[in-house]
């Protein structure tokens, strides 16, 4: 940990202002992150507030990010901090699981999460954005986050649960999933339970969703050929006890699959397209890629969308500005010291990565669309846990190498096929903050135009600029952060000479100090690590 360690003794600063009963949830409720900002600018990088009878610390920047991430699970235990989650997931699953049991539940789901059937994601998905599209003719306009939380439910499951949820219960399980997903209201996290419509309507989504799984169980036992989906397998999949999950697990873990593929992801996939449409010039430079890499008909695969810089920038870009978690939170179930504080057992403590990402002295012009900040040269985001968009540590989102496929095959087909321009002022183009997962203020009206500018000449200029380095050295480090690794076997896939992962999940480093030859396969597997846990160091 970066922090400094200096036997602290002070209580985390208070924010004044709590009323009776309710402390800060009225001012925090009207607008959290402007809440949250307002905080750091009083009291500075740690700061305590009150939600009704709830204290909850928030930490700020680099060092509070890396202070919360790299917290083991027996000092800041996220099971009691989510319990809103449990009647999404179900009892038992998952945050509401004892360690032992969630960490099999886990294990579980990262197969379907891994580089092998990662790489047959791409064209599902592209047939899906294919088949959105086909009707909308040469211009119109759209409400573009329905259209794109519609859109995403349909590549997520498709790829991600089976045929069954894309074809046979497409908008009847959409509805079912967006009910669940509302039910992740701000006041849930404090009373997961109260009689509220939004939770009612959660409730009672959760248990037609189970009836659904459990019959799409019975016609799958009564067939001879097994499909190969995250459903199948987790049909067949086994506790260590050698007992089998039950459709009430099957169903809060296929909830879970989709909810680390797919529920912040309508939300980005939207900004992306409001972003560049009102800002030309990045516009521009997205367009020339795609042209230069697709031209007006080419194949848009897992091998094309790997490296695209100018589009991957934007994106980055697009989650620093608008991160689809208000906070990420925890329980303090062991004193958690953090400099000169000491944040005390019982308490909560988040971490807010918009507050985070809008830090002058890391990020300056802080709320200026610019994804040329990412580039090498400038790297803005080099300071660790600086840019904490998908979370960090062990628990980065599992679903995060998904999610940007999704992001880059969606936009590489509409970005080429149409041009996207705002139908209302620029500035009307705000954030909603009334759901835990943020996304644009609907509706979300676009005009889109069907492209007649495209360069055909498909990889005129594909050919590689940079020129091959020679090396003096004989060899590199390799350096793994294994208590970030998650098992998605992405480096396996680009250096299996240097990096295995067994069935389990597990990584071994076969070589920390391969031969040369070897530094173009380290470095693709350092770059396609969804968590960032490898790093190659050059002698």
């Amino acid at each position: 940990m970066t922090s400094k360690q200096n036997s602290p003794q002070k209580a985390p600063p208070k924010m004044p202002g709590a009323k009776p009963i309710i402390g800060h949830m009225f001012d925090f409720g009207k607008n959290p992150f402007d809440y949250m900002m307002r905080l750091r600018a009083k009291l500075g990088e740690i700061g305590e507030f009150r939600m009704f009878h709830q204290e909850m610390v928030l930490l700020t920047g680099p060092e509070g990010n890396e202070a919360f991430f790299r917290a083991p699970d027996a000092q800041l235990d996220q099971n009691e901090a989510y319990k809103v989650m449990t009647p999404i997931f179900g009892k038992g699953v998952v945050f509401d699981a004892p360690p032992h049991i969630k960490d099999q539940q886990l294990k579980m789901l990262m197969p379907v999460l891994r580089d092998k059937p990662m790489r047959t994601y791409s064209k599902v998905i592209v047939q899906e954005v294919e088949e959105a599209v086909k009707d909308w003719g040469e211009s119109g306009e759209v409400d573009l986050l329905d259209f794109m939380k519609q859109l995403t439910i349909y590549t997520s499951s498709h790829c991600l649960l089976g045929d069954e949820f894309r074809y046979e219960l497409n908008e009847e399980f959409a509805e079912l999933y967006h009910a669940l997903e509302k039910g992740m209201a701000p006041i849930a996290f404090i009373f997961p339970n109260l009689p509220l419509p939004v939770l009612r309507r959660r409730d009672k989504a959760r248990v037609r969703l189970q009836e659904l799984v459990t019959g799409i169980i019975e016609k799958r036992a009564k067939k001879t050929e097994k499909s190969d989906d995250a459903f199948q397998m987790l049909i067949d999949t086994r506790y260590d006890d050698g007992s089998a999950l039950s459709p009430h697990e099957i169903t809060g873990m296929l909830i879970g699959t989709l909810f680390a593929g797919h529920h912040t992801t309508a939300g980005t996939a939207t900004w992306i397209a409001l972003e560049l449409a009102r800002n030309p010039e990045s516009y521009e430079q997205v367009l020339k890629e795609f042209d230069t890499l697709y031209g007006e008909n080419g194949d848009v695969t897992f091998e094309s969308l790997r490296t695209i810089p100018v589009f991957e920038r934007v994106i980055k870009e697009v989650l620093r500005l608008h991160p689809p978690l208000i906070f990420l939170i925890r329980k303090v179930a062991k004193d958690l010291p953090f400099k000169d504080y000491l944040i005390k057992a019982g308490k909560y403590v988040c971490v807010s990565p918009r507050v985070s990402h809008r830090i002058p002295e890391i990020f300056p012009n802080p709320d200026k669309f610019d994804p040329d900040r990412f580039t090498e040269e400038r790297q803005e985001d080099a300071t660790p846990f600086s840019w904490v968009a998908f979370g960090g540590g062990r628990h980065k989102c599992s679903g995060n190498a998904f999610a940007t496929l999704q992001l880059k095959a969606i936009h590489a087909i509409l970005l080429r096929r149409y041009k996207f321009e705002l139908v209302n002022p620029a500035d009307s183009y705000v954030d909603n903050y009334k759901e835990m997962v943020v996304q644009p203020n609907s509706p979300c009206m676009v005009r889109y135009t069907r492209r007649t500018d495209i360069d055909a000449e498909k990889n005129k200029a594909k050919k590689s600029s940079t020129k091959n380095q020679t090396d003096t050295a004989n060899s590199f480090k390799v350096e793994v952060d294994m208590d970030f690794c998650q098992g998605h076997a992405n480096c396996m896939a680009e250096a299996p000479e240097i990096f295995q992962v067994d069935d389990q999940g597990k990584l071994t480093v076969q070589q920390d100090t391969p031969d040369n030859a070897l530094l173009k396969k380290a470095q693709r597997a350092a770059k396609y690590c969804p968590t960032s846990a490898i790093k190659i160091i050059q002698k």
